[in-house]
């Protein structure tokens, strides 16, 4: 009786032992996955000339966003040097329910402009990478320091189709899966 404890303690103590080394031996994968995306942000931005309106042309899936189409963020100046954030939407459909969120974002370190932070949520904030900007400021391709998050902005709801295949180009350049992109319905 005793050894058949002891067996099944042994056991155990080794399929623990194997699922700790494979939940371990997972995590790195994910984490050399990760480090294929090339997350460098612009090295020069300009704040007023990023300030107005852009159209969400494209996003990954997430859940503060899901069912959205007719997407804008309107940004613009504080008086108090941070930056107004206005994310707005339809559920559904263009006809659907209007939906609209108002945050803040700032510019931690200007010495890295390019990664900026924003919160809707009161002291919570999360990563505003602008990984690429439109030398015009007619498009930016947003991210963040993880994997999941991915943006296409536009000045316009329907941009060219040249400048989309490019910017595409430029966030798989980077590692990103552009098959994961949602397009997102715009008026036209």
């Amino acid at each position: 009786m005793r050894i058949k404890k002891t067996m099944a303690v042994f056991t155990f103590k080794k399929a623990l032992a194997i699922s700790f080394v494979l939940l371990i031996g997972m995590k790195g994968c994910h984490s050399q996955e990760e480090k294929k995306i090339n997350f460098s942000t612009i090295e020069h931005l300009d704040l007023e000339r990023y300030m107005g309106t852009w159209y969400e042309i494209a996003r990954f899936d997430h859940s503060f966003e899901r069912n959205l189409v007719g997407v804008t963020a309107n940004y613009s100046l504080r008086p108090d040097g941070k930056i107004k954030v206005v994310n707005a939407g339809y559920k559904d459909s263009l006809d659907g329910e209007f939906k609209q969120a108002e945050g803040k974002a700032k510019q931690p370190n200007p010495d890295d402009p390019g990664k900026l932070k924003v919160s809707f949520f009161w002291i919570f904030y999360a990563d505003y990478f602008i990984l690429e900007l439109d030398e015009d400021y007619q498009w930016a391709l947003i991210g963040s320091s993880s994997d999941k998050y991915l943006w296409i902005l536009s000045r316009i709801p329907a941009p060219e189709q040249e400048t989309l295949d490019h910017i595409l180009a430029l966030a798989a350049q980077r590692g990103y899966n552009t098959d994961k992109l949602i397009w997102v319905k715009q008026r036209k």
